[in-house]
């Protein structure tokens, strides 16, 4: 009977070791981008008035690149609460809308406390690696998640200790990488999309006004980045929006491509 049991251990753990390590391999490339991006988060949290111990803290907790960036901006002027409340919530939405069709994949063992665990590492480049699954298990899900929480923490641990050490001048040039990394994400899209072109005009257009223009210049960062974000993303909705048809054939399309 021992030896039937432990057969049969055996015939379950190697399919989740395969797809461990197979989420696992997966996860290389989304840990090296988030270790550049972290990096800047932690010299960035620094130059805030942060300690390392904090930033860390934060990104051990938060794996969310541009709600954290956002975040600590506003920290940086006590009592904001309800700002930081609206900013977070603009934000981290889309995170919801991602983790609604992600479920329709999962497989049927992902119930309970393991959804509410799996739901912690939902982030953009995770999702687009997941949704591409006939089916997500928890094993591939653990490996796909594991290498880019290691990388996102400990390049926050490293750029916030270096931002300790560095000159001003070189913290300044490598804070340029999180400029970087939204022109990656956005500049791909505007060549195939051209109401991204004109969302992404817009928001610039509205973060100018809420820079230069006086009153408008006094409104917190987390608020106005909600602002620019709802604004410009409404206006091109209204003016642009996506047809049933257009949507379906670019579904097929990634499906295809996938």
């Amino acid at each position: 009977m021992s030896v039937l049991a432990l057969f049969s251990k055996n015939v379950t753990i190697k399919p989740m070791l395969k797809n461990y390590k197979r989420g696992l391999l997966a996860g290389i490339p989304i840990a090296l981008g988030y270790l550049s991006v972290s990096f800047s988060f932690g010299i960035l949290a620094i130059k805030y008035g942060l300690t390392w111990w904090e930033a860390a803290l934060i990104s051990l907790t938060n794996v969310t690149s541009a709600g954290q960036f956002a975040g600590i901006q506003i920290m940086g002027t006590p009592g904001l609460w309800l700002d930081m409340l609206i900013a977070q919530a603009t934000i981290n939405v889309r995170y919801s809308f991602m983790s609604i069709a992600l479920s329709q994949k999962l497989d049927k063992k992902c119930s309970g406390i393991w959804r509410w665990l799996m739901a912690f590492m939902v982030t953009d480049e995770i999702f687009a690696v997941g949704i591409s699954e006939e089916s997500v298990t928890r094993s591939f899900w653990a490996g796909l998640s594991t290498l880019p929480y290691i990388g996102w923490a400990s390049g926050t641990i490293l750029g916030a200790i270096m931002g300790n050490i560095l000159p001003a001048s070189v913290m300044s040039a490598l804070g340029l990488a999180l400029y970087g990394m939204f022109v990656a994400i956005v500049v791909p899209v505007m060549k195939t999309e051209k109401p991204v072109v004109w969302t992404v005009i817009i928001a610039a257009v509205l973060s100018s006004c809420f820079t230069y223009i006086p009153g408008l210049n006094k409104v917190s960062a987390g608020l106005a980045i909600s602002i620019c974000a709802i604004v410009s993303a409404g206006i091109m909705a209204v003016l642009r929006p996506v047809d049933d048809d257009e949507s379906k054939d670019q579904v097929a399309e990634e499906g295809g491509a996938a």
